[in-house]
């Protein structure tokens, strides 16, 4: 009897064990269905992974074109584009090419390509380079 009203008074009904138990199966569950997602979500992460690219340098050529020299590491034997851009003193964007990288045998490879302006350019650089 005194065991049953120290129980009571401190929380250890049956009542209680049961809610403990079904909020630890939430959270469990809680759990499982957070680790699947970010499974799914790295793994499908990876597989588009597979493209990276690189700025390595530009040069200026005249008011009107800029060299931009760039390393792109593609899967083997897989066609990619990457867009070139060339950008003003205040960051504006004036010139722009896409460039096809062709397959190869080599994962990483280094190209320079020359960007024309409509404006005098300050630096060129990759904007982005994807697969096709």
């Amino acid at each position: 009897m005194a065991s049953d009203i120290l129980d009571s008074r401190y929380g250890r009904t049956p009542r209680s064990r049961t809610g403990r138990r079904r909020i630890a199966w939430i959270a469990a569950a809680a759990f499982v269905v957070v680790f699947a997602a970010w499974v799914i979500f790295a793994g499908l992460d990876s597989a588009r992974g597979g493209l990276q690219n690189r700025d390595i340098a530009f040069s200026l050529i005249d008011d009107h074109s800029v060299d931009v020299t760039f390393e792109v590491s593609a899967p083997i034997g897989a066609t990619s584009y990457c867009a070139v851009q060339a950008l003003s003193e205040q960051q504006a964007v004036v010139g722009w090419r896409v460039v096809e990288i062709p397959p190869a045998d080599r994962y990483t490879r280094v190209f320079t390509e020359r960007v024309r302006t409509i404006d005098t350019p300050v630096t060129g650089l990759i904007y982005r380079c994807w697969l096709a």
